[in-house]
């Protein structure tokens, strides 16, 4: 019993005198909107974005063209040549459904390959910050509910490590 109060009394002191964790917080999206490679991002996703919009106008104004000279057809044409048109107006709608359901997926693949390096970019300087500064974690700082005074904001470091 007397070795297990010397170790307790041995061992307190160390753990008083242990460095207490470091915190820091980060505002990734403020620091993402200052970099040049965001705003590059973002204009070539917008460039694909109007070539698909343009695309899918053509395809519409095609099909509201078919409508229209399907609607002026004389009562006199026979039945089986209004239903083969209507057949091919349906089948235009689901290739331009199609379409763009493709294009959004394509989009999105984009916007998340040019995104990649990016986060990479901000998590790497992240982490050199926490790094240099001994922190202990570094959180986004849009999700604390609460923070005390002994949290760090590392934002404006974050952004000098990038040259922003």
């Amino acid at each position: 019993m007397k070795k297990i109060l010397l170790a307790l009394l041995v061992a307190i002191p160390m753990f008083a005198f242990a460095q207490a964790p470091k915190f820091g917080v980060v505002n990734t999206q403020t620091i993402a909107e200052a970099m040049p490679e965001l705003k590059a991002a973002q204009e070539q996703v917008q460039a694909s974005t109007q070539k698909y919009e343009e695309e899918l106008k053509k395809l519409q104004e095609k099909i509201e063209k078919d409508f229209a000279d399907f609607q002026a057809l004389d009562a006199s044409t026979p039945e089986s040549i209004k239903e083969r048109r209507m057949q091919d107006i349906q089948q235009q709608e689901q290739k331009m459904q199609q379409f763009h359901s493709t294009a959004m997926q394509d989009l999105q693949r984009q916007q998340a390959a040019l995104m990649a390096p990016i986060q990479e970019k901000i998590q790497s300087a992240i982490q050199a910050v926490g790094k240099e500064n001994n922190l202990t974690f570094i959180f986004e700082s849009n999700v604390p509910l609460y923070v005390g005074t002994d949290v760090t904001d590392v934002t404006s470091m974050v952004r000098t490590k990038l040259g922003i």
